[in-house]
């Protein structure tokens, strides 16, 4: 209502959208700005899609004694918004008095927006508004309105200096008055400024961008179009976290690309970081495997988007088989992990892609002594992007020139290569295109080819060895997702390829999968405090596997000692057809600071002809006891089919092999130390029964024959220790992580000797990583490893036999893994140089491994005559130099 004495009227102050997504909440937790590692995170940032519009608006009482007095005041608060757009609570943020706080809320409580929509979904959001109370003189009657004063336009883009990325959401004004006119920047980058002619001292302000001035003339009634190149404040290094994500597995690590290109020792490949992680053993440097908790590396699957791949790394432990600028994040469960992943009884790696540019033409290119490799992504058409890397390696070339030359005088040559490539076109619904849900896409072709040649000749070892090995996989995805209200669902349709091949001396084995599957996940949030998910995961592989091994018999006398014997060579062929599917659902129960979790995996397999069912019921439980502290634990059972061609009949399989299996369960408490540090420490205990083993059983016939068998389901295992991640968070300078890992892997034969270390037992590991922001555009990281030495049999007796059928001497070892490699340690350094232009950014770095030059071994073997042994060495001081450039 408007004062009745002055007849006098007020309006309100156009909305702020300045703290959309909960930005105030999340930039009020120091440092959480910051692009980083989320420590049991979610699955996804938040992206608003949609923003609220004001639909009814209520005009406030005046206050009657401000009115007669003549006072006006300006009104800050913080709104929240429910999904529905209605105003759920609103609180005066900085208090005015006169009566003015109290006839502001009442009116604003009225209000009534649009929904907000995130990731396509109506959410509820915070804004600031600010509503003015004005007294305005009553209308003069006048004969006729003077013209209008002249305008003039200001028109044009902003850009991020370096990348050109479109720049959403900045201010654009003339001069620091802020009562003068502005414009907000859309998500294009795109703004339009209507201001008075003469000199307009420009000013943009934006988020994570310095603040960008310039002077534009403009004519009157004209309009300027320009383009602005907004300096990043970090470039490269940092990014806004904007929503805290859902937490449910007790150890679920989320790694983000642009923090983690730069972590020494890494060559820029964020997924290399996860072997800095809590507990992750460190697999020799030729192999490329991840060991998790102690278990087999093929007891922990890598995914990609959901697709599993048969290797995470490319042969040798060199990068990821997928271009760091395609990932978008890494899920990395080393235990415990929910009921829509299966077939493992170890961890569970899961990498995310990231669609192509929307906005205009991104790639770069990079160049090191390793590996040269290409990114390129871009729209083409509305709702429509592709993106596309590849990548070639030349390390076969540089690693003979900086392995050490042997003391014997022989040569030991390891030369990997490898490539890969990855593709994709995404999809989605058209600008300004509406309807009852939205949907949205993409295909995806990746794989890649890896060959290893290792040759040994000459010196002490007196028999040359050459050992071939190749590992090729291609696949072809596609993503449907479909989001309806509180509903979403992902639908997955992929297939394959696979081959892995080994040669050594005469003997030659490939082995080839023709694989095709789907997998649906449903989301749907019933209640506040009640959100289910469920879904199907299906897979078909047609397996062959052929070479060409010696026959037991037919040996041909060599002509020297050592030298390999000469044998018959039988060709050999096998296919098998192998059928898994699985039901899974899950449900998140919140009751106060507590959420439940009960999830369960049903599964039917038919592999090689045997019909196989697992039910794997799992638990999580999360307490929230303060803002900076949960307490948090779970346990399941997970299940792992046999190998198909381990099913075959005695002597060569074991048809009645079942699946193997584990008990997993763990304990943690996460605690925020400081707004900087936080601290996650977690235990655990895993059993595993029904491990395949060999050999196997020999079971007597009913007429008395005996059959024997090469496998059996009758191994058992064991780990536990303790995890421990001290964590400083991303800032404007530094980040760094401690991670300490305890562990204790056994394993022993069901009613034999009692347990044993495994092959895969590192019982400390500790590292340590810290990168700090230099001025001129410097960036100085280290990483300091340190793990004890994995579990080897040592050879108790030199020559203690000699075959003369087979010219060859044999040895007598002690207990199987019952002494150490020398314990590994070693220290990386990363130096990075930005310079950052207009349109483009280019990177020099130099990545140093081992820069003290520790001798560490990574494996030994023995002379013919066991006698003297040798030691494999891992990689001595390697300095990689390298450039990247990127726009």
């Amino acid at each position: 209502m408007r004062p009745t004495v002055t007849s006098l009227r007020f309006a309100p102050w156009s909305l702020l959208a300045v703290l959309l997504l909960f930005a105030s909440h999340v930039r009020a937790q120091a440092y959480d700005g910051a692009r980083r590692e989320e420590v049991d995170a979610g699955v996804h940032t938040p992206v608003l899609t949609k923003p609220p519009e004001l639909v009814r608006f209520v005009e406030a009482v005046y206050p009657p004694e401000a009115a007669a007095a003549g006072k006006t005041a300006s009104v800050e608060m913080l709104i929240t918004l429910d999904a529905q757009g209605a105003v759920s609570d609103a609180q005066v943020t900085r208090p005015v008095g006169e009566g003015f706080d109290e006839a502001a809320l009442a009116a604003v409580k009225q209000f009534q927006f649009s929904p907000a929509e995130v990731d396509g979904v109506p959410a509820p959001i915070q804004l600031q508004y600010v509503y003015n109370f004005v007294l305005q003189a009553p209308p003069v009657e006048e004969s006729a309105p003077p013209p209008p004063p002249p305008q003039s336009t200001l028109t044009g883009q902003l850009l991020e200096r370096g990348s050109r990325t479109r720049v959403e959401g900045a201010t654009v004004r003339c001069g620091d008055d802020p009562e003068a006119p502005e414009a907000t920047s859309d998500a294009e980058g795109r703004f339009t400024l209507r201001v008075a002619p003469g000199v307009c001292d420009v000013r943009v302000v934006a988020g994570d961008y310095h603040l960008f001035t310039t002077k534009e003339t403009l004519a009157p009634s004209e309009t300027t179009e320009v383009i602005f190149y907004l300096m990043p404040k970090a470039p490269g290094f940092e990014t806004v976290v904007r929503g805290a994500r859902e937490k449910k597995e007790v150890v679920r690590r989320t790694l983000e690309r642009q923090e983690l290109q730069k972590v020494p020792g890494s060559f820029g490949d964020p997924i290399r970081v996860l072997q800095n992680l809590p507990g992750v053993a460190r697999a020799p440097f030729i192999s490329g495997q991840l060991i998790v908790r102690g278990a087999a590396p093929d007891q922990t699957l890598t995914f990609f988007d959901g697709v599993e791949v048969p290797i995470l790394y490319h042969l040798g432990g060199g990068p990821s088989v997928l271009n760091s600028e395609f990932i978008d994040r890494i899920d990395f469960f080393p235990g415990g992990f929910g009921s829509r992943y299966g077939r493992a009884v170890g961890g569970i790696v899961d990498v995310a892609t990231r669609k192509g540019a929307s906005d205009t033409l991104h790639g770069s290119v990079k160049v090191d002594l390793l590996d040269s490799g290409f990114f390129l992504e871009a729209p083409v058409a509305d709702g429509v992007s592709i993106a596309g890397a590849a990548r070639r390696s030349y390390v076969d070339v540089l690693l003979p020139l900086v392995l050490p030359e042997d003391p014997e005088g022989g040569s030991l040559l390891v030369l990997p290569r490898y490539w890969d490539y990855q593709v994709r076109m995404d999809f989605g619904a058209k600008r300004g295109e509406t309807g009852p849900g939205r949907h949205s896409g993409y295909v995806m072709a990746f794989g890649s080819d890896d060959l290893l040649n290792v040759v040994a000749t000459g010196g002490g070892r007196n028999r040359d060895v050459t050992v071939d090995a190749r590992t090729l996989f291609h696949r072809l995805k596609g993503d449907w997702t479909y989001r309806h209200g509180n509903l979403t669902s992902v639908l997955t349709p992929y297939m394959g390829y696979d081959l892995g091949s080994f040669g050594f001396g005469e003997s030659k084995l490939d082995a080839s999968i023709w694989s095709l599957g789907v997998r649906e996940d449903l989301s749907l949030e019933l209640q506040p405090w009640l959100v289910a998910r469920a879904g199907a995961d299906v897979r078909f592989e047609h397996l062959v596997g052929e070479g060409s091994l010696p026959t037991l018999g037919g040996v041909q006398y060599p002509s020297y000692p050592g030298a390999e014997p000469q044998a018959e060579v039988q060709y050999i062929k096998r296919t098998a057809n192998t059928f898994d599917g699985a039901l899974f659902a899950e449900v998140d129960l919140k009751a106060g600071p507590v959420t439940l979790t009960p999830g369960l995996r049903a599964t039917y397999s038919r592999i090689y002809g045997q019909t196989r069912f697992a039910y794997d019921p799992r638990l999580w439980a999360r307490w929230v006891l303060s803002e900076k502290m949960s307490l948090k634990g779970s346990l399941g059972l997970y299940s792992q089919p046999p190998d198909a061609f381990n099913l075959e009949p005695a002597p060569l399989g074991n048809p009645h092999l079942s699946y193997e299996r584990a008990f997993q369960s763990s304990v943690g408490v996460e605690r925020q130390i400081t707004d900087a540090i936080s601290v996650d420490v977690s235990g655990y205990f895993n059993r595993r029964y029904d491990l395949v083993v060999s050999p196997g059983d020999n079971v007597t016939n009913v007429d008395g024959t005996i059959t024997r068998y090469q496998y059996s389901n009758r191994g058992l295992g064991r780990a536990y220790g303790l995890e421990v991640l001290l964590r400083h968070a991303v800032t404007r300078n530094f980040f760094g992580w401690l991670a300490y890992t305890l562990n204790r892997s056994e394993q022993r034969r069901a009613g034999g000797d009692p347990y044993r270390l495994t092959t895969y037992d590192q019982t400390h590991i500790l590292t340590a990583v810290a990168s700090y922001r230099l001025p001129y555009g410097l960036e100085l990281g280290a990483r300091m490893r340190y793990v004890t030495g994995r579990p080897t049999t040592p050879l108790q007796h030199t020559f203690d036999r000699y075959d003369s059928d087979r010219n060859r001497y044999y040895g007598t070892y002690g207990p199987t893994d019952s002494t150490r490699f020398k314990p590994f340690h070693q220290l990386d350094v990363r130096l990075d140089k930005n310079w950052l232009f207009e349109r483009w950014t280019l990177t020099a770095y130099i990545d140093v491994q081992n820069v003290y030059n520790a001798s560490n071994v990574e494996a030994t073997f023995y002379d013919y005559r066991y006698r003297e042994m040798f030691e494999v060495p891992g990689i001595p001081i390697l300095p990689v130099i390298g450039v990247k450039g990127s726009f």
